[in-house]
């Protein structure tokens, strides 16, 4: 059995060849007798049908094969972005990983955005040029738009580059540069490969690869650089247990499968795992990869990915025993900033959509639902338009639902404008207060970014913990739609006064609801407390933002700045780059997908966009309005109506 192993990404732009350098090592290994392609819809991981049919990465896999002495955990992630939560889950879980760039099509808006989150979380990263067989191919212009649109940090290991490693290693070693200033002689070939090997390790530097995964030239190349440059993992199988959930699915009997990354300790069998918030499960069954698939085993040991049964209340990025440091990595991507409501063409089907789009979010956490329980529809929120087609084609092939959606719009959120306090005392007129429940709460703007934040200036024990729960609960439900019916956030709600009717019995221990406090009073008052509050304090409405890049000719400037103008993009700096202009500057989410459709004709088929979520700004113009799904806290009059009819 492999002594070491390396849990090892390959990430890229949609096209590059991800998938079929995952079959081309997969071969090299032995694992499969014939190099599965995916335009004929037959390699080893893109197992859906839907992947098989458009050719694209949709769900990140995981095959497994030996390196010598270390087994390779390889999970193939998609490239297209509307799929680039999947990203996300993985990074997590990854020792190292292979950045995939098309010789033809060059450094893309993806390449850049995976390079930079790779960085981030210091996750040492090999770049290996594809497609060099392919007509059009240029290794040498593609390493350049590396050097010049990724990183200078980059060493083409496809010569032997003693000078060029000397000047980029050097940057990171003083005493490398002295020693070689001083007698360059010094600086042997095996020293400065050394040196490459430490500070690939530790993401500083990237060695670059060339070659063609459907030819196989430079693969081996390529292989021995993931043996000598990745770090295989150490984790103790000893310790106590420590691992993180990046991906859940369902097998054939519907039944939940966890994939584990464990970064410490060993996981058997009828093994009891904790996993956050309270919750437990019992493991059922334990599989581990090898020789390319998922094989049965009596437990999964650290540094391994397993696939675990019986945990039907797990989730994906839960931490599994002991918290682990990258388990609770922050964000490295945009969140979903667009939304649809999805209809069933069959109303019949309406309760069997809502669970099948139930089961779709719990395998991705950022598909968030929406249901509107006075309509009966269900919005589900995108990255973009492919994304659509996935869950329109997955409903239909996997639940046997025909679905339609409404037209997708944008995801606004609102951050309150200053600060208002409500109070309601319980009292013995039901008309004024209806609930055995006295709330005062303060709502007040925080920082952007700082999220929702809940506390209490109540004297401890003044309030029982399940009515403080209960009001904490709902303070965070309530607040996902706020003035305009968009969520609400970068706010603190503070409980600064509480009060409840004692448990009141009868003669005979017998419990009096009608004088005696209950949590739903405190759930049904919360929303009319904190509504009082928030339109007090006012709210103004933000939209998603992107930072936009964009590579023109020279010639098109002046057209393409007048098309920028009315999709309320704001330019921030124009470059020359010889026969080319380069502006970057903001673009509201919404105008993106038009920039891209008038972009050719503007530019003649030249122009080239890149876009990166950068946050969010003030609506500028009439603001827009979300209807609302819950029973309008807002309207005290129709509130309360829908809380009679419901007692």
């Amino acid at each position: 059995m492999a002594s070491h192993t390396i849990n090892l990404g390959i990430l890229a732009h949609v096209d590059a060849g991800k998938t079929s350098l995952t079959e081309r090592l997969l071969h090299t290994a032995g694992v499969i007798d014939r190099i599965g392609r995916v335009d004929h819809g037959d390699t080893q991981t893109d197992s859906l049908a839907l992947e098989r049919r458009r050719g694209i990465t949709i769900k990140s896999a995981v095959v497994s094969f030996a390196l010598g002495g270390t087994t390779v955990n390889l999970i193939d992630t998609p490239g297209h972005p509307d799929f680039i939560a999947e990203v996300e889950r993985v990074l997590s879980v990854l020792d190292g990983a292979v950045l995939v760039v098309s010789a033809v099509e060059g450094v893309q808006a993806q390449t850049r955005v995976l390079l930079r989150a790779l960085r981030r979380l210091g996750i040492p990263a090999l770049i290996f040029i594809n497609k060099t067989d392919r007509r059009g191919a240029d290794p040498a212009r593609v390493l350049g738009e590396i050097t010049e649109r990724l990183t200078p940090s980059v060493v083409d290991l496809g010569a032997r580059p003693a000078d060029r490693l000397v000047d980029v290693l050097s940057r990171q070693d003083d005493a490398l540069l002295a020693d070689y200033l001083a007698d360059e002689r010094s600086v042997t070939w095996p020293r400065l490969r050394a040196a490459l090997t430490e500070q690939t390790r530790q993401a500083l530097v990237h060695p670059v690869y060339a070659g063609s995964a459907m030819t196989g030239a430079g693969v081996d190349a390529l292989i021995e650089g993931i043996r000598e440059f990745l770090p295989a993992d150490t984790g103790d199988p000893a310790a106590p247990v420590s691992g993180t959930v990046f991906k859940v699915d369902r097998g054939p009997a519907g039944e939940k499968l966890a994939y584990l990354r464990l970064f410490a300790g060993t996981v058997r069998t009828r093994d009891r795992l904790d996993f956050g918030r309270g919750r437990q499960g019992k493991v059922t069954g334990v599989s581990v990869f090898a020789d390319g698939t998922a094989t049965p085993a009596d437990a999964v040991a650290a540094g391994r990915i397993g696939l675990l049964r019986g945990l039907d209340e797990i989730r994906i990025g839960d931490p599994v025993g002991q918290p682990h440091p990258r388990s609770s990595l922050s964000r490295q991507f945009a969140p979903p900033t667009l939304e649809t409501v999805v209809l069933p063409r069959n109303p019949a089907d309406r309760g069997a959509l809502h669970l099948a789009l139930s089961q779709l979010a719990e395998a991705d956490p950022l598909i968030n639902l929406r249901r509107d329980e006075t309509r009966q529809e269900i919005a589900v929120s995108l990255y973009g338009e492919v994304q659509k087609e996935v869950i329109e084609a997955t409903l239909a092939e996997e639940f046997g639902i025909a679905v339609e959606f409404r037209e997708t719009t944008t995801i606004c959120l609102e951050r309150p404008a200053g600060t208002g306090t409500a109070v309601e005392v319980m009292t013995k007129d039901k008309e004024v207060n209806p609930f055995l429940a006295t709330i005062g709460l303060r709502l007040e703007a925080t920082p952007p970014g700082s999220g929702v934040r809940f506390g209490y200036e109540i004297e401890l024990g003044s309030l029982p913990p399940a009515f403080l729960k209960a009001i904490e609960e709902t303070v965070h439900e309530t607040l996902r739609q706020g003035l305009h019916g968009w969520p609400v956030t970068d706010c603190a709600v503070t409980l600064v006064r509480s009060g409840y009717a004692p448990r009141q019995s009868h003669a005979h221990a017998t419990f009096d609801k009608s004088m005696s406090s209950t949590a739903g009073d405190f759930r049904l008052l919360t929303p009319l407390v904190l509504m009082t509050a928030l339109r007090q304090a006012g709210t103004t409405v933000h939209e998603p933002l992107h930072r936009f890049e964009l590579d023109i000719p020279a010639d098109t400037l002046a057209p393409v700045r007048a098309a920028l103008a009315p999709l309320g993009a704001v330019p921030r700096e124009t470059t020359a780059h010889g026969a080319a202009y380069r502006l970057t500057g903001d673009i509201p989410a919404a105008a993106v997908h038009t920039l891209q459709r008038q972009l050719p004709g503007l530019t003649r088929g030249e122009g080239v966009l890149e876009c990166v979520f950068a946050g969010h700004r003030p609506v500028r113009g009439p603001v827009p309005e979300r209807p609302r799904t819950d029973h309008n806290p807002l309207n005290r009059k129709e509130y309360l109506l829908w809380v009679l009819r419901r007692v």
